[in-house]
């Protein structure tokens, strides 16, 4: 049990500081090398704040535990949208652009339940080829919709990055290092995670949504605290929706390829899916009634993470964690 916890917290914590220099490292060089700023904010920061979700699922998934994985997915996108989401309120109030919610927020809503309804009867190699086709797809038509934003994407991503000098060798070595030490933490979150959930007889789905996505979901807590305090409240909800595109769409399409196979939680394909719609869908109509997100919304929305943890916890669980 000892060790199992040790091994948890310890690929957390290497997992959280990792996946930070990943994604400032990875960014930072785009910059350098004048990649389009779209493609540095929409592709490049989303995807490294989606690595540790990729990672850890694909590694779990792998080793035959698919619960894991998939709990881990749906995990990460409630909480991009509730507790992530809270987390920046706590900043600042955070209005939304009519262009997010008309171009960024469907295609993350989409993707969400693309994936929650392809997981209703397992997992195969053709649904994950299937998802990754229609993440090439989005990704598409979000570089294709946003050629004449780019002045203002790229202040927003130079901000972010840091105005400091950038030293080309040294962010190679940062990148380089931050995603080797991404894959090892993460195989070490998996073990941890793994030997926990069978030391106090806790649900795969259960331990992946909770443990793990809070884990995992750290770069996103990072990278949105950070755009808040700098009031980039676009670049701000679209990398929380961003990263739930990749989580759905990338992540559970490399879940399908490398571990296809049946869900034995059967409350993550009914009550967890179910669930997941309706934090993402929620989140969205806040977003387009209220035009932003305010802290009493946001703690709503946190409230519900609580909710949802429960309802996956089986009752027994939640008493064997707590009492464990």
């Amino acid at each position: 049990m000892i060790s199992g916890l040790l091994a948890t917290f310890g690929g957390l914590a290497a997992l959280a500081v990792a996946a930070d220099h990943f994604v400032k490292g990875s960014a930072r060089l785009a910059v350098v090398m004048r990649v389009s700023p779209v493609i540095v904010g929409a592709v490049i920061v989303g995807f490294g704040t989606s690595a540790p979700e990729l990672v850890v699922s694909t590694v779990a998934a792998n080793r035959g535990d698919l619960d894991l994985g998939v709990g881990n997915i749906i995990g990460s996108n409630v909480a991009n949208v509730s507790l992530v989401l809270a987390a920046a309120t706590l900043v600042m109030a955070v209005p939304v652009s009519r262009r997010t919610l008309r171009r960024e927020a469907p295609l993350s809503v989409a993707s969400v339940l693309l994936f929650a309804l392809l997981i209703q009867n397992g997992v195969t190699r053709g649904e994950g080829v299937l998802l990754l086709a229609v993440l090439m797809l989005a990704l598409g038509w979000i570089l294709y919709s946003t050629k004449k934003e780019l002045p203002r994407q790229g202040d927003a991503v130079v901000e972010l990055v840091g105005g400091d000098r950038i030293r080309v060798g040294l962010e190679v070595v940062r990148t380089v290092v931050g995603l080797a030490i991404v894959v090892g933490s993460a195989s070490l979150l998996v073990h941890g995670a793994s030997s926990i959930a069978k030391e106090l007889e806790l649900s795969d789905g259960f331990v992946g949504f909770t443990i793990l996505a809070l884990g995992t979901s750290a770069p996103e807590m990072v990278t949105v605290v950070t755009a808040a305090r700098l009031g980039e409240t676009d670049l701000l909800i679209g990398n929380l929706l961003g990263s739930n595109l990749f989580n759905s769409l990338a992540v559970g399409g490399a879940v399908g390829v490398v571990g296809p196979g049946q869900l034995v939680d059967s409350t993550l394909a009914g009550e967890g899916a179910l669930l997941m719609i309706l934090v993402v869908t929620g989140s969205w109509l806040m977003m387009i009634f209220g035009k932003g997100v305010s802290r009493r919304e946001a703690a709503l929305l946190a409230a519900i993470w609580v909710f949802t943890a429960v309802v996956l916890s089986g009752g027994d669980s939640a008493v064997a964690l707590v009492g464990g």
